[in-house]
């Protein structure tokens, strides 16, 4: 499936590749990879191959009660997962709406009703994980953070640790870098730079580790 994702991704032109001139995430974070997920919404195929991944790997997670949509990424994925599994949907805002009733999370939540959120992408995992915590503030539990793709950034492995529910993800940063050389996107050189960057993110993590023990 990761394989398969990723082969997707790509053909869709997706997933582009910059190491000469990277990316300024909005973390901050200069990245030689940028991963354009919304494209999914205008591709029939890719979207209802994504959509079944998603709903094979929350299946697997037992019992579901509510769906839950990122803003804005997240929400048509959760709606069309939503909608295969007949399950009801809300979708969390990155703020609460300035006017009327201010709602963070739309649609309807009970209490100890069992989550799970659908999330694009995973780069640090901010978003997703306050997307999380407001629906725990709201007596929802938390079940899973799915996503299409993820980058497995340190950062994210180290927020992961202190998480009492899973974070999954379709596809994997190795895995479409390993499919973009199959591809011709990325040559082989292009490929240990885009790697080589990664690695260094996990080198200066390991180093705030040990500085900070």
């Amino acid at each position: 499936m990761m394989q398969n994702i990723a082969m997707t991704l790509l053909n869709l032109g997706a997933v582009q590749f910059r190491p000469e001139n990277p990316y300024t995430w909005s973390s901050g974070i200069k990245s030689p990879i940028y991963c354009d997920n919304r494209l999914l919404m205008s591709d029939v195929d890719g979207r209802k191959q994504t959509t079944a991944a998603l709903e094979g790997a929350i299946k697997e997670l037992g019992h579901i009660d509510v769906i839950a949509g990122t803003a804005t990424a997240g929400i048509p994925h959760a709606a069309w997962v939503a909608d295969r599994m007949e399950l009801p949907m809300i979708y969390v805002r990155s703020s609460s709406k300035k006017h009327g009733k201010q709602n963070l999370i739309e649609g309807q939540l009970h209490r100890g009703q069992k989550v799970v959120i659908v999330e694009d992408l995973l780069s640090t995992g901010g978003s997703a994980i306050a997307a999380a915590k407001a629906v725990e503030e709201a007596g929802g539990e938390v079940v899973a953070i799915v996503a299409i793709v993820t980058y497995d950034l340190p950062i994210l492995a180290e927020r992961k640790k202190n998480l009492p529910y899973q974070v999954l993800a379709l596809t994997h940063f190795d895995t479409i870098v390993q499919k973009a050389v199959e591809r011709a996107d990325l040559t082989e050189k292009q490929a240990k730079e885009v790697l080589a960057w990664k690695a260094s993110l996990q080198m200066e993590a390991n180093r705030e580790e040990i500085f900070s023990s």
